[in-house]
């Protein structure tokens, strides 16, 4: 599908490429450290299931419990994101989860340690919604996906960080350290977060005709609603997203696991081996947002019919590794996985941005998280667990690439709306507090 209109935006905000450069590396470093926090305890969870005697369905949710706290409360943060400050929300979200993050380290029992890790979910419930309005807000909607893309690479540099130090500090010093040293760098760039630059909140308004006038009307509950019913392509977006984020979820969870038992490695190890497959996230979520910006300029559906493309072929790395190889040769289709995973979010999320009304751009990306952590996020680790107790792990991840190709499908569909969605989108321009 052609442009049936221009991709060019001048930028919103009128400060430098160096200081909006400056705002999005302190949203790379607290996205980094946000998965550093959450991910951690991947490379503990043989410690704490001999320590307490835990099954692994029992360990799974020292992950889910976290993406369950951030289901429950991403819409009224994301609010708070898009109705109060950006930057103000962001760093009380990065104080949180960090606080929280450390008083793990305290934990006596199995509950009280779902305790504490439920808090790191309530603080992460809405960082990254806030993180891409502000992307949005700094950089033109030209550029939207790539930076979207490194955005993500965030991800993967946050889930090694955490697995690799995680398995190392808890080996040498014990598991404890592990969840306490390693929540403090995410609390001083969190604290760093409240002397940046923000944007004005943008009112929620329609156009609307009264008589022969033509009005700017603010929305009600009803009409912001329609506003997301009526727009398909952020829909199907959302749904891409489940797909997914269940399969990235279930292997970052239990892939240390897996080569703890079938390998017979050490925790610090495995969780060596495992970052290696996904820090490749690092060059493939950039190159995925590149390359969607670069097809864009002839065809503007690419952030979605790309996205489908990637998460097709992620879905047959994982279904040739684990359906007919073991050893190395399923290892090399692992590190494949890891390349082309995360090429799907930059599209992904540059679309939640792309097609809302400019004051709804957090709860655009809310929206997306709540699906993905609901369906996504807090699902898979228990899926994965509680076929892993009645088969093996091995088993539980063939069913994967199913959720890959169910990604593609929903990606495909919605990129036949994408322009149409696009261009009923009112540009409004954002302007700095105080202005």
């Amino acid at each position: 599908m052609e442009n049936t209109r221009s991709a060019s935006e001048s930028r919103d905000f009128a400060v430098s490429r160096g200081y909006a450069n400056y705002v999005f590396m302190l949203l790379f470093l607290l996205y980094l450290f946000n998965y550093v926090d959450r991910m951690v305890v991947s490379a503990l969870l043989p410690y704490l299931k001999i320590e307490w005697g835990l099954t692994d369905t029992q360990c799974g949710w020292f992950a889910s419990i976290v993406t369950l706290m951030m289901t429950v409360f991403v819409f009224p943060v994301s609010l708070l994101v898009d109705r109060w400050s950006r930057k103000k929300a962001i760093a009380v979200m990065g104080v949180l989860w960090g606080f929280a993050s450390a008083a793990c380290a305290f934990s006596r029992s199995f509950f009280q340690l779902i305790f504490m890790r439920s808090f790191v979910g309530i603080g992460e419930a809405a960082f990254t919604s806030g993180g891409h309005a502000m992307i949005a807000a700094y950089y033109p909607e030209e550029k939207r996906a790539t930076m979207n893309g490194l955005f993500t690479a965030a991800i993967p540099m946050g889930t090694a960080i955490g697995v690799i130090l995680g398995g190392l500090i808890a080996e040498k010093l014990g598991w404890r350290y592990a969840f306490g040293l390693m929540a403090i760098p995410g609390l001083i760039v969190a604290i760093i977060f409240f002397w940046v630059k923000d944007y004005k909140t943008v009112e929620i308004v329609k156009k609307a005709y009264e008589g022969a006038k033509l009005l700017e009307v603010k929305m009600k509950f009803g009409d912001i609603v329609k506003e997301f019913l009526h727009t398909p392509s952020v829909l199907f977006t959302y749904l891409g997203y489940v797909g997914n984020t269940f399969v990235t979820t279930g292997l970052m969870t239990w892939l240390p696991t897996y080569y703890h038992r079938t390998d017979g490695l050490p925790m610090d190890k495995a969780g060596m081996k495992t970052a290696v497959v996904f820090l490749l996230a690092i060059v493939g979520a950039p190159v995925g947002g590149l390359v969607i910006d670069i097809i864009r300029k002839r065809w503007l559906n690419a952030r979605m019919s790309v996205p489908a493309v990637t998460s097709l072929i992620t879905g047959l790395f994982l279904f040739i590794g684990f359906s007919f190889f073991e050893g190395t040769t399923q290892y090399i289709f692992l590190i494949l996985f890891g390349f082309t995973a995360p090429m799907f979010a930059a599209g992904g999320s540059a679309v939640t941005q792309d097609v809302v009304h400019p004051g709804l751009r957090a709860m655009s990306y809310a929206l997306a998280q709540f699906f993905m952590m609901a369906l996504g996020y807090t699902l898979s680790p228990i899926f994965i667990g509680a076929i892993s107790d009645r088969y093996d792990l091995l088993t539980a991840f063939k069913f994967l690439p199913l959720f890959c190709l169910f990604g593609a499908i929903v990606f495909f569909i919605g990129s036949f709306f994408y322009v149409r969605d696009l261009n009923k989108v009112e540009k409004i321009r954002l302007k700095e507090e105080g202005e």
